[in-house]
């Protein structure tokens, strides 16, 4: 071993030692190393402070400046999620065209194979028709008035000034555009939910700094006291029944007619069971439960694909609130669809510059900003809309025909 080398090994367990006394704290390693060789130092102190050895962990192709710049404190090493990839499958949307692979990271064996035969039904069938009717992420601020009489009067101002506050948000970011301004009043307290348009970004960063500038505005000019920048009725990460019906993020419809033949074909079972599963199962099952997502299994595609992709993954809480449905056509075939009335995606910022992330939003095209603007995201979450669709009437096919437990015997599960 080299001098150097032996400098490099004695600073390496002075940090160590540093950090196993409590002296030295793990984020503030960068004040004495390079922000890769900090990395490595912070896992070895962990191995050191635990006794285990984190060789997978270590283990990465990660653009590590990048990583702690945007998306991780106290980084030291990766969860490597096995991925596997679903498809073809035919989307016929408003921004999407064609045929799309769908990468999907999970440890849930049979889930890929499972969404991989809806892909196939829906081919068979000519296709999923995509779109979205809803498009705005919601950042919502509560504030306090001096008593409900003021609270009104702020109410009024808003109203009448709704081109000034537009301007103040619209000032921080060329991709954001003020859509609507959405107010609740509950005794003193005020509360606004602002909805924006935020191109190729999910937005929520966007939405947040936007907000921020307009309640600074308001408390100023109102007298108003600015008490969260979320006042929970956002929705963010939590289920609502607000988000169920008004959205947030990307309202998205898919569906397909399945054909008798493809039903029983690839799906082993008829459109008239699958039919009565989705009104028992997904309707009065969900009902009785009183549960916010009126389906099979939105999560499960969902949280794969969030993951996949470089999402916020704790946006599967809205994500998977929906609604599944199945009717039976006047020549005997089956109408599927899925409404995802939260689906909250985009195609930069985030965790989508990440290397894998990157990758897997480049398997399908929808990468980075699009030409216009928004128009990747929009085209990321109609193939996500006919993703979800695709495991939809797998599982439901397999419960119909009773094969769910079968196929995870067979699968080794």
């Amino acid at each position: 071993m080299g001098e150097e080398e032996e400098q490099e090994e004695e600073q390496e367990q002075e940090l160590i030692d540093r950090i196993a006394s409590g002296e030295l704290k793990l984020h503030e390693l960068v004040r004495y190393v390079e922000p890769v060789r900090a990395v490595e130092v912070r896992r070895h102190a962990i191995e050191h402070i635990t006794g285990k050895r984190f060789y997978h962990i270590g283990n990465f192709s990660l653009d590590v400046e990048r990583a702690e710049k945007a998306n991780i404190e106290n980084l030291i090493g990766v969860a490597q999620v096995p991925m596997g990839v679903a498809g073809p499958v035919q989307v016929k949307g408003d921004f999407a065209d064609g045929y799309y692979y769908i990468p999907l990271a999970t440890t849930e064996g049979a889930l890929v194979a499972s969404v991989n035969r809806g892909c196939t039904a829906i081919n068979r069938s000519g296709g999923a028709v995509s779109f979205i009717i809803h498009d705005g992420m919601a950042r919502a601020p509560v504030l306090k008035a001096r008593n409900s009489t003021h609270a009104r009067e702020a109410m009024e101002f808003i109203e009448r000034n709704r081109a000034k506050l537009q301007e103040i948000a619209e000032s921080t970011s060329r991709y954001l555009t003020l859509e609507s301004i959405q107010s609740w009043l509950i005794g003193c307290n005020l509360f606004l939910r602002f909805v924006y348009k935020t191109g190729d970004a999910m937005g929520m960063n966007m939405a947040t700094i936007a907000t921020d500038e307009v309640a600074r505005f308001l408390e100023t000019e109102l007298g108003l006291e600015h008490v969260a920048l979320s006042g929970n009725v956002c929705v963010d990460k939590k289920p609502s029944a607000l988000n169920l019906l008004m959205g947030r993020g990307k309202t998205v419809v898919s569906e397909v007619v399945l054909t008798q033949e493809v039903v029983k074909e690839v799906l082993k079972t008829t459109p008239e069971r699958m039919a009565e599963l989705v009104y028992r199962k997904c309707w009065l099952g969900s009902a009785l439960a009183a549960s916010y997502g009126f389906n099979a299994q939105f999560a499960n595609v969902i949280a794969a694909l969030f993951i996949a992709t470089g999402q916020d993954a704790a946006h599967v809480v809205e994500g998977s609130q929906g609604f599944t449905t199945a009717e039976l056509t006047g020549e005997g075939d089956l109408l599927c669809s899925v409404t995802l009335p939260s689906l909250q995606v985009g195609t930069v910022g985030g965790g989508t510059a990440l290397g894998t992330q990157r990758e897997a939003l480049e398997m399908m095209g929808v990468h980075g900003s699009g030409t216009p603007p928004g128009s990747n995201a929009a085209k990321f979450a109609e193939i996500a809309g006919a993703a979800v669709l695709a495991g939809e009437i797998s599982l439901i096919g397999a419960l119909s025909a009773r094969h769910l437990a079968e196929a995870h015997r067979r699968l080794n599960r």
